[in-house]
């Protein structure tokens, strides 16, 4: 019996094939704009996160302790040296990845990963100057503390707004009530200067109950984090249990009601919390995923290659393995399209590249880098 091969077919085939047998890329139609995902690399072993330098290099995090470099279509096969002491356990490693906004001047470069501290394990950032390759005169800057004894919900993305503070996210541990203790860096949002200086300006600070380094609370684990591109505001995604994933507006001070509110439930189904959805003195989400996606890297787009898409936001789904698309509406989400189910992926970080390009890594033992391009 003659059987016909699909475009799905072609492209999920394309995508376990080594790199050298795919030889075409089969046209994808989204909404707005007919595209092509093209593979640059394979043989990332879970791959979270990438940064583009100004040379056209990139670098790309992988979870077990390893920052490659992607140079002239190459990835290259030596990891670069001077990394900080790494812990490596279930969720956490290596993790994200930014760069200084004058990083063409002082060449310095961020990262946040799991790390042994007082008998337990934590998230933690620390900087570096990256210079021939290799990183030198690495410092940490922040610890989250305390430790625990779990290797769930670090959290763990990094990014720097427009006034040059740092943000980082830490995840509730996989212990919920730590997200509503202002005297534990678990389930918050951190916010630094570039050096790891505290900020006089947050909200918590001089609060003898508060850690100062915190900006926002009842955060179960945020993953993605991203500018957005006219006002400059943070824009937060999160995972939430069964159900309940969160897109956040993050403002200084607010309580985003994990775990005592919440669009999801336990993974046995039961309750958590109060059972509730809304409560006085909680942020609602501004768009929420029930079921959940399993949302992680997340971009605001601005580029010119797709026109149609300027002002969306992409985040990368790892459980429901595709891209999603949100379209704004000031702070609102008025629509949301799907996009490379075919794929079969679990999408762990989606980024702009300089050339207005999406670029996309997969979270899998052998993971790719995906460039998302328009179609010929």
């Amino acid at each position: 019996m003659t059987r016909f091969i699909t475009w799905r077919s072609l492209l999920a085939l394309l995508l376990i094939l080594p790199l050298g047998v795919a030889c075409a890329n089969p046209n994808l139609d989204t909404r707005e704009h007919v595209v092509k995902v093209v593979p640059l690399t394979d043989g990332l072993e879970n791959p979270w996160s990438l940064a583009f330098l100004p040379n056209g290099d990139m670098l790309i995090t992988e979870r077990p302790g390893r920052l490659r470099i992607f140079r002239d279509g190459q990835l290259l096969p030596d990891p670069v040296a001077g990394l900080p002491e790494i812990r490596a356990f279930r969720q956490g490693g290596l993790l994200d990845i930014a760069l200084h906004p004058d990083f063409e001047n002082n060449r310095l470069l961020y990262l946040s990963y799991a790390a042994n501290h007082q008998g337990g394990i934590t998230t933690r950032v620390a900087r570096g100057r990256f210079e021939n390759d290799t990183l030198h005169d690495v410092e940490v800057l922040f610890t989250a503390e305390p430790a625990s004894d779990n290797g769930r919900h670090f959290g763990s993305r990094l990014l720097f707004d427009r006034a040059g503070y740092l943000y980082i996210t830490v995840g509730d541990r996989g212990d919920m009530p730590r997200a509503q203790d202002l005297n534990d860096h678990a389930g918050s949002t951190i916010r630094l200067h570039d050096d790891g200086r505290i900020p006089e300006d947050n909200p918590f600070v001089g609060r003898s109950d508060a850690r100062p380094e915190i900006y926002t609370y009842g955060n179960r684990n945020a993953q993605g984090m991203a500018l957005h591109p006219d006002t400059g505001a943070v824009w937060q995604n999160e995972h939430g249990p069964r159900g309940g994933d969160e897109l956040n507006l993050i403002r200084a001070g607010v309580n985003y009601g994990w775990p005592v509110i919440t669009h999801g439930v336990e993974y046995s189904g039961a309750t958590i919390g109060e059972g509730l959805t809304e409560k006085e003195g909680m942020e609602q989400p501004v768009h929420h995923w029930t079921p959940s996606i399993a949302p992680s890297g997340m971009a605001f787009y601005t580029g010119d290659v797709f026109p149609n898409w300027r002002g969306n936001v992409f985040v990368g789904a790892l459980a429901h393995t595709h891209v999603t698309r949100l379209v704004m509406d000031g702070d609102r989400v008025v629509e949301e399209e799907p996009m490379f189910r075919e794929m079969g992926q679990r999408i762990r970080d989606v980024r702009q590249g300089p050339d207005g390009y999406l670029y996309l890594l997969t979270d899998h033992t052998n993971g790719r880098l995906l460039r998302v391009e328009p179609a010929e």
